[in-house]
């Protein structure tokens, strides 16, 4: 936990009281003190400093800050994931990886190869996304939660509902084994948005990537390896955004 994560309705007078796993964080594992600050985030706001009012070093342990915003929110990330929901397990690793790496938009939709019973876990019927999109906060030093959308059918998803944001991206990335394109030769725009699909265990069958193609989707490969969806995800992460890093410093070299 690189930041402590406080929701603006915890806040009084600039006041928070921690007496949860923030709490036991700063006692057990920073070993502050009162008079130390800590590094603060509000949910969806600011970062700041807290400054250690009271604590209690002993089980239940309770941390009074006294809380200065100084930083104003970031953008949001300028890549979105259309994701074939996983098994709840690797859900639950996906959201704290891609939410550390940075990501606006998680689409979450069905497949041919997606076990319907996956939509009926605890995590799904529960709304139980934001503990592992907080960590990944957490570990990132961010405050902008992505936004989590559900599709429990593949082809309204496509053809109803993607068309509504087809336009508000650049590029259309579906990570496909058989992919006729490299990644190279795709992001080539400054600060350009862009959104990556990657299908469940045993990849997309050909309807839906035909489908993806109709939407205006490149199918792309990363290579000859088979690689999990958790990893395939933040494999995929990591090279757009580089990509998107280079053309940034041309950019700027060129102006």
């Amino acid at each position: 936990m690189n930041i402590i994560l406080v929701e603006s309705d915890e806040i009084t007078d600039n006041l928070v009281h921690l007496n949860d796993h923030r709490a036991e964080h700063i006692v057990k594992v920073l070993r502050s003190q009162v008079g130390d600050e800590v590094r603060v985030g509000v949910v969806n706001g600011g970062k700041g400093k807290g400054k250690i009012l009271n604590i209690k070093t002993k089980f239940p342990f309770g941390v009074d800050l006294d809380i200065k915003i100084r930083e104003s929110q970031h953008q949001v990330p300028p890549l979105d994931l259309i994701l074939a929901l996983p098994r709840p397990i690797m859900l639950k690793r996906i959201l704290s990886q891609v939410t550390a790496l940075g990501i606006g938009t998680i689409h979450l939709i069905q497949a041919k190869r997606v076990e319907k019973s996956f939509w009926e876990s605890t995590i799904i019927a529960e709304n139980g996304f934001k503990p592992f999109l907080l960590h990944g906060l957490e570990q990132a030093v961010d405050t902008i939660l992505p936004e989590i959308c559900l599709h429990r059918k593949f082809k309204p998803f496509l053809e109803d509902y993607y068309p509504t944001i087809r336009e508000s991206y650049q590029y259309h990335l579906l990570a496909h084994p058989g992919g006729q394109n490299g990644l190279p030769g795709e992001i080539d725009e400054k600060s350009c948005r862009t959104v990556f699909a990657v299908g469940p265990e045993g990849g997309w069958v050909d309807y839906e990537v035909q489908k993806f193609r109709q939407q205006g989707f490149v199918d792309c490969s990363i290579g000859e390896r088979i690689l999990k969806v958790d990893t395939a995800v933040v494999a995929l992460h990591a090279r757009i955004s580089l990509l998107m890093e280079k053309r940034e410093h041309i950019y700027n070299q060129e102006s």
